[in-house]
């Protein structure tokens, strides 16, 4: 039996989807016939609208069994879970389908968290992800991650001062977690030595912390936070010259533009296997900040809403002038 009609699960989170998309291209470009729909929380349904190789969206509002029922009635092939969750283990229940899920590495991940024992594989999560869908024996490409904009969204310069319509730097200020995040007198040193004019980027969460950098920096920062929807913000992102990000999704929308990237790394580390993800053979570069061998460095694979040792050092003691001299060099060679 060729099983043709498959179901992908990744519920959420921004990034997390947009890692699954190597995944969708190979399914879709090497399974002949096949059939590729793709189940995520109703609030990420812009992440994939305009991904060409999804043929139906499924969002989930809250409700399991109504999720369960939706799907039962489409009679899948087969399941490929890149969430690897209790939900999404449910979810495979109600089905009764043959599935496969990634292996999320969690014994491997508490470990580096609490005893500070690294024992997980040198690893890109997509690699993890393609390992879900070995029944298909599809090949990686190579060719990164995906991301797809609709007409409606397409940068327009109007959106953006005349200063800042040219050459600019996208800065992703924001985060779901504040231990995650660049402090703003930091991003005032880095922003400050930067050549070129500032677009901050984030959601409407991160607009008055935003505003912090922009008072002080007036005619070299735009605070664009919260002015956008994410898909706008997307296109912003393809239309700057280099990026600087946290830990966050714009970093992985960033990846899928082919942007020279600088990341910025506090509670979290590149060890997990989530930095940016860049096509194998592409002319574009990632550069990664984080102070190495602090003692409570990871202190969660998530974050926290503040430092738990209450000195924040993984973020504090990076060096801003370090961190505006890698992107400048990037945006001299790249004119």
């Amino acid at each position: 039996m060729v099983l043709k009609k498959i179901l992908i699960i990744r519920f959420s989170s921004i990034g997390d989807i947009v890692l699954t998309t190597p995944v969708l291209r190979c399914l879709k470009q090497q399974v002949q016939d096949a059939e590729i729909h793709y189940c995520l929380k109703k609030q990420y349904a812009p992440v994939m609208q305009a991904n060409p190789y999804i043929d139906k969206l499924h969002l989930f509002d809250g409700s399991l069994g109504k999720l369960a029922e939706n799907l039962r009635a489409e009679q899948f092939d087969y399941i490929i879970d890149l969430h690897n969750s209790l939900r999404s283990g449910l979810l495979k229940m109600k089905l009764h389908v043959p599935s496969n899920a990634f292996p999320k590495l969690n014994i491997e991940k508490w470990l580096l968290v609490n005893l500070k024992i690294n024992r997980l594989p040198d690893l890109h999560i997509v690699d993890r992800y393609f390992m879900a869908a070995k029944y298909f024996g599809i090949q990686n490409d190579g060719m990164g991650l995906d991301y797809f904009i609709s007409n409606d969204d397409a940068y327009n310069p109007s959106w953006l001062p005349p200063a800042y319509q040219q050459r600019f730097v996208a800065f992703v200020t924001g985060g779901r977690h504040k231990t995650k995040i660049l402090p703003p007198e930091k991003i005032v040193e880095v922003c400050s030595l930067l050549h070129h004019p500032v677009v901050l980027l984030g959601g409407p969460e991160d607009t008055e912390t935003a505003e912090q950098v922009a008072v002080k920096l007036p005619g070299k920062v735009f605070n664009a936070c919260g002015m956008f929807s994410l898909n706008r913000s997307a296109a912003i992102v393809k239309q700057s010259a280099v990026v600087i990000t946290n830990d966050t999704g714009l970093m992985h929308i960033a990846a899928a533009f082919r942007k020279n990237i600088i990341s910025i790394w506090g509670n979290t580390v590149p060890e997990f296997g989530m930095h940016p993800y860049l096509p194998v053979n592409g002319n574009t570069e990632s550069v990664m900040f984080e102070v190495k061998n602090l003692s409570c460095r990871p202190c969660s694979k998530i974050g926290y809403s503040k430092c738990p040792k209450k000195h924040f050092d993984c973020m504090n003691r990076l060096d801003a002038g370090q961190i505006a001299g890698a992107a400048n060099a990037l945006l001299e060679k790249n004119v």
